[in-house]
């Protein structure tokens, strides 16, 4: 069983027009034959498919698109959706509601979301050529997340989400995990988030891919099973002077007696998506195998710190002004938005650390 896997895929308004139009050549140039190749192809689909206008309250931009875009994933050979992100919700209720009904109507089936924090948890599971392989689509704490009595996506909890992989694990062949989290435009995982997915293995995952990240990160295999801890954009055109922004791997799991897994690197511009080529395609793999070196020698850490460091300002402005008369309801959001997510969290454990980690030495 051959399954590929894309990250994160927006119809922005550079490609909007192309999706509804489905000019599919020029929106996935030869990754269609990549797609073409596999038995499955699942993908986060991050914005709602809605007409809606009703916009929620949060941090950051709120993304939607046509929902005529989901008859060109369909056609483009889109098999399931992994709807755990932190932009499918941002139309509420309504909008979440119009993007299951789209993509029902062109029949991709999806994971990630439910009527409330329970029902999002549920398994996905995929069975062919006599094989069970589940999938756990999470997210982190952004906006989007099912409450006890809301509809959403499904929540990442420490101890929940390992005890689904745990007791999934027990009627599955294999298990894989779609983790929505990390830190945006950083190459590194930080310290929590490593940990997080090695013990994602010890539960039982044979993968986990971290989405979300908008970067090509680094990847390990540990004990078998295999770690990307960020896959880059899939489909997500526009322009960005971010490091990474316009590259992405697309990943395949090539299901036997075990897993194994391939990548191929992918490019985009303000029309489009193609198979990275060339000198552009060797860059791609020698950095990203660098970075993998610096797993295993521990330098990750130092990446990790040098860009806390560089995003630092943000983080101290965010409480200038906090917790006065003065400040508004913006600044008091924003810092509870820091302390909801688990990815701005670990920003400021990176920042501020503790004299614990100085005592007696």
């Amino acid at each position: 069983m051959k399954l590929l896997f894309g990250a994160d895929l927006v119809p922005t308004s550079y490609t909007e027009e192309s999706f509804v139009k489905k000019e599919i050549k020029k929106l996935f140039g030869e990754t269609i034959g990549v797609i073409n190749s596999a038995d499955r192809f699942i993908v986060n689909v991050e914005c709602a498919l809605t007409k809606s206008n009703n916009a929620i309250k949060k941090m950051g931009p709120s993304i939607k698109a046509d929902p005529k875009c989901a008859d060109c994933l369909k056609e483009v050979g889109i098999t399931d959706a992994v709807l755990s992100n932190n932009h499918v919700f941002d139309y509420g209720i309504e909008g979440l509601k119009e993007t299951l009904d789209n993509l029902d109507r062109v029949g991709i089936a999806y994971t990630g979301v439910g009527e409330n924090d329970t029902l999002s948890r549920k398994p996905y599971i995929i069975e062919q050529e006599g094989k069970k392989v589940a999938i756990i689509n999470v997210a982190e704490h952004e906006y989007t997340y099912a409450l006890p009595d809301r509809m959403g996506v499904n929540p990442f909890d420490p101890f929940l989400t390992m005890q689904d992989i745990r007791e999934t694990r027990k009627n599955v062949d294999y298990l894989i995990v779609i983790y929505h989290g990390g830190k945006e435009e950083c190459r590194y995982p930080s310290p929590r988030l490593y940990n997080l997915c090695h013990e994602m293995v010890h539960c039982g995952a044979d993968a986990v891919l971290c989405q979300h990240s908008h970067c090509i990160g680094c990847y390990e295999e540990y004990k078998g099973a295999h770690i990307l801890y960020g896959q880059g954009n899939f489909h997500f055109c526009k322009p960005k002077d971010a490091d990474g922004w316009n590259s992405g791997l697309m990943v395949e799991l090539n299901i036997e007696d075990k897993v194994e897994i391939k990548f191929y690197p992918i490019v985009s511009n303000n029309n489009g998506i193609d198979l990275a080529k060339g000198n552009e395609k060797c860059k791609i793999i020698a950095d990203f195998n660098d970075r993998n070196k610096m797993l295993q020698n521990g330098e990750w850490r130092n990446g990790w710190k040098a860009f806390c460091l560089k995003v630092k300002d943000y983080y101290v402005g965010a409480l200038k002004g906090l917790g006065t008369e003065e400040s508004t309801d913006i600044q008091n959001q924003l810092f509870a938005h820091f302390l909801d997510c688990e990815a701005h969290t670990d920003v400021w454990r990176e920042l501020y650390p503790t004299w614990n980690l100085t005592n007696e030495k």
